[in-house]
């Protein structure tokens, strides 16, 4: 079985378009997902890229239409001026990272849980109410949102090195164990195509 690292964010709003479809790719060519959940603002100023609030009206013009096009085109709703963005990620990510290493729920439901309340459902996922619905919502311990916090401010940190390290400067990202790199939900179809061998 291969691994596919997976670097991601509820706060990105393109990990939120991304939905099931990395695990059911992920699974259908026999790989595993390491999620590896790291604060995308830190990463886009480590790797030259701009936080969206600071970028030129126009990119900022075209991003807000893109993402409507996107949600259209992967069925999903999505608010464009959420009302608890930006938020505090870390505390989401922290639990993400403490559910993997866990083990006992689904890792990629409570990825796509968090960012669903971000972009979808108008809460804040820096609450702990909010973390322990969705851990409890993907089969975990809601009390993971707690014993994880150490550990997993360690991992988030190291995440972003690693990110860094790996040429990832945007979220969603994946990358292969061959070091093929895929950024964007948009992508999604290529590293289908690459696993299977057509790409």
């Amino acid at each position: 079985m291969g691994r596919i690292d997976y670097y991601c964010s509820p706060l990105s709003p393109y990990t939120y378009l991304a939905g099931g479809r990395p695990e059911e790719i992920a699974a259908r060519h026999g790989h595993s997902l390491s999620y590896k959940p790291l604060d995308v603002i830190a990463l886009f100023s480590r790797t030259g890229g701009t936080a969206p609030k600071d970028r030129h009206p126009s990119r900022q013009e075209y991003r807000a239409q893109e993402l409507r096009r996107q949600a259209v085109k992967a069925d999903m709703t999505l608010n464009l001026r959420p009302a608890h963005w930006p938020t505090n990620g870390a505390p989401a990510c922290y639990a993400i990272i403490a559910a993997q290493e866990d083990g006992s729920g689904d890792t990629g439901m409570l990825l796509q849980s968090l960012a669903l309340a971000c972009w979808a459902e108008e809460k804040d996922i820096a609450r702990d109410e909010v973390i322990r619905a969705a851990l409890e919502g993907a089969g975990f311990d809601p009390g993971l949102a707690d014993r994880g916090l150490m550990t997993g401010a360690e991992v988030y940190a190291r995440n972003l090195e690693d990110a860094v390290n790996a040429g990832v400067f945007g979220l969603p990202f994946w990358v292969t164990e061959t070091d093929e790199r895929f950024w964007g939900q948009d992508r999604l179809d290529d590293l289908d195509a690459h696993l299977a061998g057509r790409l």
